[in-house]
């Protein structure tokens, strides 16, 4: 029965880690400048799950974090200080590929999953409880 809670725990770990890189996206969805200072717009991010427990037991876990290589929306803006400087898109700002809506889908999503874990949790602690009491 214990290890029906380890499945359960690192659901609720694999849907946290989820849920801190949504924050991460929509803390982001307007930054038109990378982590090292240099100019271009912050990739969304994305956990992908794989199964097991990443300690060879049953549940899932966190393969890699991995960013969205897709492009962001393009506004002209020729005085905003991170504007393409020459090319055809001179002038542009390339803002971030995060839709606030699909975060906010995910984040609901990773929310009922974390809901679903603690749930089946509470089950277990049950089954324990009820056969603590038969046995005594």
């Amino acid at each position: 029965m214990f290890g029906s809670l380890d499945i359960s725990t690192s659901g609720l770990v694999a849907q946290r880690i989820r849920m801190d890189t949504v924050a991460g996206n929509i803390a982001n969805a307007q930054a038109t400048r990378r982590a090292d200072g240099i100019p271009g717009p912050y990739k969304r991010r994305m956990a992908v799950f794989s199964t097991g427990d990443g300690r060879g037991g049953p549940g899932v876990h966190v393969e890699r974090i991995e960013e969205d290589p897709s492009r962001g929306l393009l506004l002209d803006m020729p005085g905003h200080p991170d504007a393409i400087r020459s090319g055809p898109l001179k002038g542009k700002v390339e803002y971030p590929n995060v839709d606030e809506a699909t975060e906010m889908v995910n984040a609901m999503l990773a929310s009922r999953a974390y809901e679903a874990n603690i749930t089946a949790m509470e089950a277990t602690k049950d089954m324990i409880s009820s056969t603590l009491r038969l046995l005594a």
